[in-house]
């Protein structure tokens, strides 16, 4: 058994899509056309760190209940970990690729982290090893 996808309610699925696959380095695994519960168009996003693993589907606000969701998915908390096997490497790239860090990297038990947030306000923390 396994956690095959989490959603992950975005504005609108182009600008997420490259963030996750330019900025971050994600795979896009899916973007297919699909129909809402009620028969209007969609689409099923799904990106996933290279290498598999669980992924994340990209799922356009419908309506104002989701809208108010977007950026706001686990009510302020980090909720997303991201672990990397070259920390150093990666948070520059983000740097570079301008990405929000609201937290400068530091070194805690389990590893080096630094708070950063996705395209739409969602903190995540950035692992690595020491």
């Amino acid at each position: 058994m396994h956690l095959d996808l989490v959603t992950l309610v975005v504005a609108e699925y182009d600008p997420a899509i490259v963030f996750f696959t330019e900025v971050l380095g994600f795979e896009l695994a899916e973007d297919s056309p699909s129909l809402t519960n009620d028969g209007r168009p969609k689409r099923w996003v799904v990106v996933r760190p290279p290498g598999g693993g669980t992924g994340l589907l990209l799922a356009r606000a419908d309506g104002e209940q989701q809208a108010t969701a977007v950026g706001n998915q686990v009510a302020g908390r980090v909720g997303f970990f991201l672990r990397v096997d070259d920390f150093e490497a990666t948070y520059r790239r983000m740097v570079e690729a301008g990405v929000e860090f609201v937290s400068p990297p530091r070194t805690e038990p389990y590893g080096r982290v630094a708070v950063f947030r996705d395209l739409v306000g969602n903190p995540w923390d950035l692992l690595g090893p020491t």
